[in-house]
């Protein structure tokens, strides 16, 4: 079986693949000083509580966390006994081009996206994913990464006006009831949602011109279905676009081989 890793800079994924689907999945926060034997523990107590019996045989990491990637390429080589494929590095091939200014690293969550994406709903896409930074990734009609914008996330800009001012308290990033707030934490979170909201009709409605042909948007990340309740805004809704375009790219590789 697969084990999948999705390295964000605020969490990290771990889900098994079945070959078909996927059969378990957890969450946990990305530390730097986790070391092979403490991600073994946690996962291995997690599975026999959830009554997982799967033999991993194959790991696949992405990571836009450079320093977590050492253990768990340990992580893979002495507990599961095989050589992990790492997003981004040179032994990884992807099914798809990367057509990018020259010298220029895209970050490995965005290829796996692309990768994804274009496996589920074919090309001309825009992919807006909900994370750290929401970003926003062109895949062509062949399904080639073309490049994108990057926004700062929606829970990094409610972060970052509660401690830039100090009278404005923390929020959730929520849908307010009117776009006029009453009170502080209504103003607010009215500015966060709607803003947003009109960042992503506008960068969206930007492409579309510059690629001057009808594109759908997926979206994927924590906060795509809050943002998904305005009509019109995505064509999907994908919580597994990321871990699927691992299970791809795993398939393509070892096809290769």
């Amino acid at each position: 079986m697969l084990l999948a890793i999705d390295v964000g800079n605020t969490n990290t994924v771990f889900a098994i693949h079945d070959g078909t689907r996927f059969i378990a999945d957890w969450r946990c926060a990305t530390e730097h000083q986790r070391t092979a034997d403490e991600y073994y523990v946690w996962l291995h107590t997690l599975m026999e509580l959830r009554g997982v019996d799967a033999e991993i045989s194959q790991v696949i990491v992405s990571s836009v966390v450079p320093q977590v990637v050492f253990n768990l390429r340990l992580l893979s080589d002495r507990y599961y006994k095989c050589r992990p494929l790492v997003v981004g590095k040179p032994d990884c091939a992807l099914p798809v081009d990367v057509r990018v200014d020259a010298d220029t690293q895209v970050g490995a969550d965005r290829l796996v996206n692309t990768v994804g994406a274009f496996a589920q709903y074919g090309g001309d896409l825009i992919v807006v994913d909900f994370g750290t930074a929401t970003t926003f990734d062109v895949v062509a009609s062949d399904g080639a990464y073309i490049g994108g914008v990057i926004a700062p996330g929606v829970n990094l800009s409610v972060k970052a006006l509660h401690l830039a001012a100090a009278a404005l308290p923390h929020v959730d990033a929520t849908k307010p009831a009117n776009v006029i707030g009453t009170n502080t934490v209504a103003c607010m979170q009215a500015g966060i949602y709607w803003g947003y909201v009109g960042l992503i009709e506008r960068i969206n409605a930007q492409i579309r011109t510059e690629r001057d042909r009808p594109m759908k948007v997926i979206a994927t990340g924590g906060l795509a279905t809050l943002f998904g309740q305005e009509p019109g805004l995505f064509d999907r809704i994908d919580g597994e676009l990321t871990m699927s375009g691992l299970v791809q790219i795993n398939r393509f590789n070892r096809k290769a081989t």
